[in-house]
């Protein structure tokens, strides 16, 4: 039987089968169930964002009113082209 020294493929493979594990468990650590707080600030910050980008889209909208026409009759269009 060959010696398995620390460079032979099964070694390596093993290695990267154990790595591949332990990343495993750390992303369910991470992305365990949030405590009911949690998920409530994290709506409310994701709700402020969806404000501010409402808010940021409008703003452009006004100072740029051709570009945002263009983009709405765009929008029409592809509303139209994908009717179902």
């Amino acid at each position: 039987m060959p010696n398995v020294d620390e460079g032979s493929p099964e070694l390596r493979e093993e290695r990267r089968g154990e790595r591949r594990e332990e990343h495993r468990q750390e992303h369910r650590q991470e992305h365990r169930e949030d405590p009911p707080e949690a998920e409530a600030e994290r709506r409310r910050r994701r709700a402020r964002f969806l404000r501010e980008l409402t808010e940021a889209r409008e703003l452009r909208d006004r100072v740029q009113p051709r570009r945002a026409r263009t983009a709405r009759l765009r929008h029409a269009m592809r509303m139209r082209t994908f009717r179902w």
